[in-house]
């Protein structure tokens, strides 16, 4: 029996291998690729995290704002950060104020029931405000605040990258569509914004503060869920 030559290009890899790595070692193992998947996404977490909290320090920043003077906290957002809904109200009111947490009292109360009748517990989505801070005897924020905030509030929309946006009163749609019509000619429709270089689908309906005033309004709001809650079904966005 002959002995078989040794490949000399074999040689040269080998060598070349123990020269950038001394202790490397071979296996016939399959690669676990779902623990390279889990580094990766808590990776993709922890950057989320740190550009969050670097977009609340922007914020927590600003000079001559009338609104921020007045209030006693910033309500930046809270929530499941890698939701695929991200909803949008307009500003916190005294409870947020108070707290810096969303959706608090009867208004969180009953966004809390209007997402259950859906099947989505609310601490499942990311929820965020146009503005972060409570104004001035809860008066609406002028034309000019809005936008001034809206440059915080498409960076916010960006990091959190969700798959549907959902905007609650006329505020919140004043500061992403430039829109000043009236929520009950808005409301219900599906739209498309771009930020970033970057479209997000987005529906419109009324803010639950304003269901507890004018209580009329919530078959209206019950039709909107239902819209939302088919998209859910037709991107199969799981919770």
């Amino acid at each position: 029996m002959t002995k078989k030559a040794l490949n000399q290009n074999s040689k040269s890899i080998q060598k070349m291998i123990n020269i950038i790595e001394p202790d490397f070692n071979f296996s016939e193992k399959p690669l676990n690729r779902m623990k390279i998947k889990n580094i990766s996404e808590n990776d993709d977490l922890s950057q989320k995290s740190e550009r969050l909290e670097e977009l609340k320090k922007q914020i927590n920043s600003i000079e001559n704002c009338k609104i921020k003077i007045n209030s006693k906290n910033l309500t930046f957002g809270d929530g499941n950060i890698n939701s695929q809904i991200m909803i949008i109200s307009e500003t916190p009111g005294y409870e947020e104020d108070k707290s810096g947490l969303s959706f608090q009292g009867e208004v969180g109360d009953l966004l809390k029931k209007m997402f259950l009748a859906i099947n989505i517990k609310l601490e499942n989505i990311y929820k965020t405000y146009s503005v972060n801070f409570r104004p001035p005897e809860d008066r609406k924020p002028s034309s000019q605040e809005i936008k001034r905030y809206s440059v915080f509030l498409k960076e916010h929309i960006s990091i959190i990258d969700p798959k549907i946006i959902i905007l609650l009163g006329g505020t919140a749609t004043e500061a992403l569509t430039g829109s000043k019509n009236k929520i009950t000619d808005e409301r219900g429709k599906w739209k498309e914004i771009i930020i970033k270089n970057k479209s997000y689908l987005l529906l419109i309906t009324f803010n639950p503060s304003y269901l507890l005033r004018y209580p009329e309004y919530k078959k209206h709001s019950w039709e909107d869920l239902k819209k939302i809650r088919q998209k859910i079904k037709d991107l199969k966005i799981k919770f």
